[in-house]
C-alpha cells in the first residue's frame, strides 16, 4: 500500500479524489475503471488510507495508528470483498459482507470504505443487491467497485457512481520509473515501456520478470524461423509458452511491438527509434520481404488473436490461424 505521491500517471483522478476530501464532498460509490494492473487498487487503496488519515489531510501521512494499520492490512473500517468461486461475485457475497456489514457504525474511524476488487464478475442479482446499498447508504460509507469493464455494470448502479476511466500512462513517465527503481538497463526499459502500452502494473510485470530474456528470445525466435518452420514445429514452440509466468497475450504483445518496428523500419529506415535495436539485421531482413499490407495485416491478425483467446476460443484453433496467417505474409 502507498500514498497518492508513489502512483505514476493518474494525476487527474488523484486530483479529483484529493479535491472531494478537501471540499468534503466524498461520494457515496465510486468506480475506478481501468485494464488490469492499471493502477486502480494502488488508488483505491491510497484514496482509502487518506480518508481515514488521523492527520486528515489528502494524502496518508503513513505514520498515524489508522495509516500503520492500513499499511499492514488490519484497518477495521477499510474492507475487501472476498468471493469465493473466482468467475463470479454472488448476491450470497454482496449481503454478507456489505449489505449486512454497512449498518454497523466505524470501529474507530470517519468511514467505512468497501473495496470490491474485480467488481464486473458481479453477477445481475449481485448488483441489484448492492444497488439498494448505493441508493439509501449511511452517512459513513464509501463504496469503491473496481473494474475491468464499466459496461458489464447495470445502468442503474452506473447513475449513481462517479466513473473514474483510468488513462493510459505516457511512456516517458513509465520508462523513467522503470530506471530508477528497478536500475535496468535503458534497451530493457524500451522493451518494457513499448509492451506496457501506458500500463504500468504490465511494465513492471516485465521489468521485474526473471523469465524476461527468455520470452523476448522465445517470441523473436519464433517470428525469424516462421516461414521455415512447419505447423506443427511452430505449435509445439508456442505450447512452450505456458512455461512462463507472463501470459500468452504478453507474449502477442513482445510479436506486434516486434512486427511495428518492420513497418516502422520498412516506412523510415531510422534504426534509432526502434524498440528492438539489437534485432536489427532480422528487422531489415523481413522489412525488405514483407509488404506493407502483409505486415499490417499480421499486425491486426495479432490483435484479433488476442481477442478470440479473450472470448475463448480454442487455443489451438486461434494459434494454428494466426501461425497460418504469418507464415503467409
Amino acid at each position: 500500500m502507498a500514498g497518492f505521491t508513489n502512483i505514476i500517471g493518474h494525476q487527474q483522478i488523484i486530483e479529483h479524489l484529493q479535491n472531494a476530501i478537501s471540499s468534503d464532498k466524498v461520494s457515496h460509490a465510486y468506480i475506478l475503471n481501468g485494464p488490469e494492473q492499471s493502477g486502480k487498487m494502488l488508488l483505491a487503496n491510497s484514496f482509502a488510507m487518506a480518508l481515514q488519515c488521523e492527520h486528515h489531510g489528502t494524502e496518508a501521512c503513513m505514520e498515524c495508528h489508522s495509516c500503520k494499520q492500513a499499511l499492514s492490512g488490519n484497518q477495521p473500517d477499510i474492507i475487501y470483498l472476498h468471493h469465493e468461486k473466482p468467475a463470479t461475485i454472488s448476491v450470497e457475497d454482496i449481503r454478507t459482507q456489505v449489505n449486512n456489514d454497512i449498518a454497523i457504525k466505524p470501529y474507530a474511524s470517519p468511514y467505512k470504505i468497501y473495496i470490491i476488487n474485480e467488481a464486473e464478475k458481479m453477477t445481475q442479482q449481485a448488483q441489484n443487491a448492492l444497488l439498494k446499498t448505493i441508493e439509501e447508504p449511511p452517512a459513513y460509507a464509501v463504496i469503491l467497485l473496481l473494474t475491468t469493464n464499466s459496461d458489464s455494470f447495470l445502468p442503474t448502479i452506473l447513475s449513481r457512481c462517479i466513473i473514474l476511466n483510468l488513462k493510459s500512462v505516457p511512456d516517458d513517465d513509465i520508462r523513467s520509473f522503470l530506471i530508477e527503481k528497478y536500475q535496468i538497463p535503458d534497451y530493457k526499459a524500451d522493451i518494457c515501456t513499448a509492451f506496457a502500452q501506458g500500463n504500468v502494473g504490465k511494465a513492471i510485470q516485465l521489468a521485474s520478470s526473471e523469465d524476461f530474456n527468455e520470452i523476448k528470445n522465445s517470441a523473436l525466435q519464433l517470428l525469424n524461423h516462421v516461414k521455415d518452420m512447419e505447423l506443427f514445429e511452430l505449435m509445439d514452440s508456442v505450447r512452450e509458452i505456458s512455461n512462463y509466468k507472463l501470459e500468452i497475450n504478453d507474449y502477442f504483445d513482445i510479436m506486434m511491438i516486434w512486427y511495428r518496428d518492420v513497418l516502422l523500419y520498412k516506412a523510415t529506415s531510422d534504426v534509432n527509434s526502434l524498440i528492438f535495436k539489437d534485432e536489427v539485421y532480422d528487422i531489415k531482413r523481413q522489412a525488405s520481404k514483407s509488404s506493407y499490407e502483409g505486415i499490417e495485416f499480421i499486425i491486426k491478425a495479432l490483435d484479433k488473436a488476442k481477442r478470440r483467446l479473450n472470448a475463448n476460443v480454442n487455443f489451438e484453433l486461434v494459434m494454428e490461424l494466426l501461425l497460418t496467417t504469418i507464415k503467409e505474409n
